[in-house]
């Protein structure tokens, strides 16, 4: 599908118009209900300061964790409302409930500029089962609907694919990004093409791989993923994390790599550790002679070394996954190595959202980067090539 093709909030009339605009802002809320980490609403501001500057009436809807269907006000976008209006200079309402009377009353009083935001969009069973009549409800609020929640976009929920049948519907600023950068990188890229493949599951990477392997010039498995890959390979993995049901697929993958005449690289040594703890005993070992009792939990010093040496001269990085447990400092200087050399590379740098983004973000390395994804899941789907229902369903140009 061409997802380059679709119609963005430039291609459309929205002066004096009621705009639904689906945000991703299911920010991370501290005990003291403060928001933890801003990023994700400050990526939807280029698209709410254009619509405000052309003088629509916004109305603002998200989800925020996982209410299961139910108003529980644990999960309010009250906060979200209350940075919006500091950050945007102006007040942001936030309707007591999603389709109900407030939100209904606060939009009808809109004036060209004004912003408001609805209830947590989750607060109804009906948002994830994508049933049509909440969305036409969500849809009676407005006269055209944006999508700028990249986040959701690999979900057929009722804000996010449901009330695009119902208003015209293009995308915001973000997705517009998303889709540009990335499509870019998988339909053109600049050669060479090196992809790393870290986190725990095969399972959650076949689909890259099989979209990819036409187009990619080197592939590095790292992460908990690549102890699947060794087993397949007979080696002695103690109990590192494996996935027994994949192991022939391992094998077909490292069979259509050399077919393909990619490069292909695996962790040469390990770094193991005897429990799943930050501050278990740890040591250095050979990847195919992991001791029975020990676990792989990154990527060792000399597997580190050939892997930042495979991204020199790279022309485009693609990373989905930390190659180690990077959320402990013990086991963090693998991803904190591949990290710097995709930084150094020159390369054309894409981070794949999820654990990768929080990587990169925690080791200091955001700021160069060439595009940090929004979305772990749905830039996964992307890559493999699956249909984004959120996008799917907005208007081509």
């Amino acid at each position: 599908m061409n997802y380059l093709n679709k119609k963005s909030v430039k291609d459309i009339d929205i002066d004096n118009k009621k705009v639904l605009v689906r945000c991703d802002f299911n920010v991370p809320i501290d005990e003291n209900g403060n928001i933890a980490n801003t990023k994700r609403i400050d990526e939807s501001l280029e698209t709410i300061q254009y619509l405000i500057r052309h003088n629509a009436k916004i109305i603002l809807c998200s989800h925020l964790g996982r209410p299961k269907g139910e108003c529980n006000m644990n999960f309010s976008l009250a906060p979200v409302a209350k940075y919006l209006s500091k950050t945007l200079g102006k007040e942001v309402k936030l309707a007591e409930d999603v389709v109900g009377e407030s939100a209904k009353n606060l939009s009808s009083k809109l004036n060209p500029g004004d912003v408001m935001l609805i209830e947590n969009v989750r607060f109804h069973h009906e948002e994830e089962k994508n049933d049509p009549e909440f969305s036409k409800k969500l849809a009676s609020l407005a006269q055209i609907y944006v999508n700028d929640a990249f986040g959701t976009a690999h979900r057929a929920h009722a804000s996010t694919a449901g009330v695009a049948e119902y208003l015209p519907a293009v995308c915001g600023f973000l997705i517009k990004k998303e889709l540009t950068v990335m499509g870019n990188a998988i339909d053109e890229p600049k050669k060479p093409l090196v992809v790393i493949l870290g986190g725990s599951k095969v399972s959650d990477k076949i689909g890259v791989i099989y979209n990819l392997i036409d187009k990619v010039d080197t592939l590095i498995i790292g992460g908990g993923m690549a102890y699947t890959f060794m087993k397949a390979l007979g080696y002695s993995i103690g109990t590192s994390i494996c996935e027994q049901d994949k192991i022939n697929l391992a094998k077909d993958i490292m069979v259509k790599v050399k077919e393909k005449d990619v490069k292909f690289l695996i962790p040469v040594d390990i770094k193991v550790g005897l429990e799943y703890k930050p501050d278990t005993e740890s040591k250095i070992v050979e990847s195919d002679s992991i001791p029975e009792g020990w676990m792989g939990m990154d990527i060792g010093p000399r597997t580190q070394e050939i892997f930042s040496e495979a991204l020199k001269g790279s022309g485009t990085i693609i990373w989905q996954g930390p190659v180690g447990v990077f959320e402990w400092e013990e086991f963090a200087k693998g991803t904190l190595a591949v990290a710097k050399a995709v930084a150094e590379s020159g390369a054309i740098s894409i981070i794949g959202g999820g654990d990768s983004a929080s990587a990169v973000e925690k080791l200091g390395f955001a700021d160069r980067m060439t595009h940090i994804s929004t979305g772990g899941g749905a830039s996964l789907k992307f890559l493999e090539g699956a249909i984004l229902p959120g996008i799917a369903a907005l208007d081509d140009k």
